[in-house]
């Protein structure tokens, strides 16, 4: 798939990795254009594509009592906004098959959530809208599998598939990178490793899921060194204080030194080929 086929997408002759990043969720417009800000004001120092990424409901949640959103239209207008204010492409995650029409109507790329990757109707609704649809390996999934979950994608008619690595189980309270299958996924569609996600050790006793994000930057150079086509991760000002996934996201004070390392090992790996 050509990078060129997201609107609004800068930066692809460079040889770069590209990036989704943002934060997990909108809690609102100031942050997200906070976020975003210092996004691109990096990117495009650094000649990185970029894909603002920030979910407009949280619906996969260990408690009730979490927070899943400011509301459906509300923060999908705020990710639009933000591809107006800056000129970047979005993405957003999308949880049933009505949500695919919504969400396309404000969203450049529509994710599925790697617990929902076998869902075949969702992945269908998602195809037909035309968008580039990104696919997180589900968590219990060999990387050879998700070629089907490709297939099911270019079968209802859309070529624009991406795979993303979110990190596989490993016992019940942990989650491991598992990098042979990087080149095993990019022989069926581009390929993507989600740096934080990956770090998640979920199942905890209080309900909230926990992380390890002074691994980030090994887990994203690892990868790079890998060969990935792109990188994904999730940033935030205030990780203490966000209302989903803190405990995983990048504080975004870190953003620039991590991409300026990762931009070093690319340019050095593309040396090799």
């Amino acid at each position: 798939m050509d990078l060129k086929q997201i609107p609004k997408i800068k930066h692809t002759e460079r040889g770069n990795f590209f990036l989704l990043a943002g934060p997990c969720a909108i809690e609102g417009e100031e942050m997200a254009m906070r976020i975003a800000e210092r996004l691109v004001a990096v990117t495009d120092k650094l000649e990185i594509p970029l894909v603002f990424k920030g979910s407009y409901k949280k619906a996969n949640r260990s408690r009730i009592d979490s927070f899943t959103g400011i509301g459906d239209e509300k923060a999908l207008k705020i990710l639009s906004k933000v591809s107006e204010a800056f000129d970047i492409p979005t993405v957003t995650d999308i949880h049933t098959n009505e949500d695919a029409a919504l969400a396309a109507a404000y969203v450049d790329v529509l994710q599925i959530p790697a617990f929902l990757v076998r869902q075949t109707d969702l992945l269908v609704a998602a195809a037909k809208t035309g968008k580039v649809i990104n696919l997180k390996k589900g968590q219990s999934m060999s990387p050879g599998a998700m070629q089907h979950a490709v297939q099911k994608v270019k079968d209802s008619g859309n070529d624009k598939a991406w795979i993303t690595d979110r990190g596989t189980m490993f016992g019940y309270q942990d989650m491991v990178v598992d990098f042979r299958g990087i080149p095993e996924m990019k022989a069926f569609a581009p390929t993507v490793l989600d740096v934080t996600h990956s770090l998640q050790q979920p199942n905890q006793s209080s309900g909230v899921t926990g992380g390890r994000p002074d691994m980030i930057e090994t887990i994203a150079r690892a990868g790079i060194a890998t060969g990935v086509d792109g990188l994904f991760l999730e940033t935030h000002f205030d990780p203490a204080n966000a209302k989903s996934d803190g405990a995983n996201m990048l504080d975004l004070q870190h953003l620039e030194k991590l991409l300026t390392n990762l931009v070093a090992i690319r340019k050095t790996i593309n040396k090799l080929h």
